[in-house]
């Protein structure tokens, strides 16, 4: 097993950081390593928003349910889906891009480039010794986050990246097996099969649980799942997503 592979086997959540900011030339260096990510058609339809702010990082962390650590990382990058520039392309060019980049294509262009972006940023910041976790939390109120960044239209926070220096060691959080989650040819969908791939991950994520809180908690993935998804949240995206004029058609 190579080094790269071994790192990405390795990867865990950090929840807890030593209280020390990233250096100007870590933070370059992470933005820089993800610019080099794929990009659909080279439109590099993303941007990556550094908080250095203490007091930004206290209500975005408040924002994102109140989860403290990500106003006591290290940094705390926002990644962002973002058509502005090629908004003002079509002025600049004369050219009536309007229609494209409002459209539910370019939106997800914008999305899949972000997140290639954004995880291109992990692996380098892991391989420096940092750790990261991933913050989703941010779209809890996106109105509130947009007007703490001052994002124009066509410009959409997607999710924050905590990264610092680790202050505390976690285990691995077992993945679904190989077999639930690559399929050759076709979708496999047999109920049946499911069902008993699911039991099998249910027990090691329950027995993964039970290791970690010694005894607190013992749940499986699948009951997880059906309580989170039972649960409505986010509904307002659909029209906030609209009003940043992205995904109308």
């Amino acid at each position: 097993m190579n080094k790269t592979i071994e790192l990405l086997e390795n990867h865990r959540s950090v929840r807890k950081f030593k209280d020390v900011a990233l250096t100007d030339n870590q933070i370059k260096t992470i933005v820089e390593a993800a610019q080099m990510a794929s990009t659909s058609s080279f439109i590099q339809a993303y941007t990556i928003i550094g908080i250095t702010d203490k007091e930004k990082k206290k209500e975005l962390a408040a924002l994102a349910g109140g989860q403290e650590y990500v106003a006591e990382s290290g940094h705390l990058f926002l990644f962002c889906a973002d058509l502005y520039r090629h908004a003002q392309i079509g002025k600049i060019k004369d050219a009536d891009v309007l229609p494209s980049i409002e459209s539910t294509e370019k939106f997800m262009v914008g999305v899949i480039d972000a997140s290639l972006a954004a995880q291109n940023a992990a692996i380098a910041a892991e391989s420096m010794g940092l750790g990261i976790c991933y913050i989703g939390g941010i779209r809890n109120n996106l109105p509130e986050v947009n007007k703490l960044i001052d994002a124009p239209d066509y410009v959409v926070p997607l999710f924050g990246l905590t990264v610092g220096v680790p202050d505390q060691e976690t285990a691995t959080k077992p993945r679904m097996p190989f077999e639930m989650i690559y399929h050759e040819n076709k979708y496999e969908k047999d109920p049946a099969q499911l069902e008993d791939k699911l039991n099998k991950y249910d027990q090691g994520i329950s027995a993964y649980y039970h290791e970690r809180t010694k005894g607190a908690r013992s749940d499986q993935w699948s009951e997880q799942m059906a309580k989170m998804l039972e649960r409505k949240s986010r509904l307002y995206m659909k029209d906030y997503i609209e009003e940043k004029k992205l995904n109308r058609h």
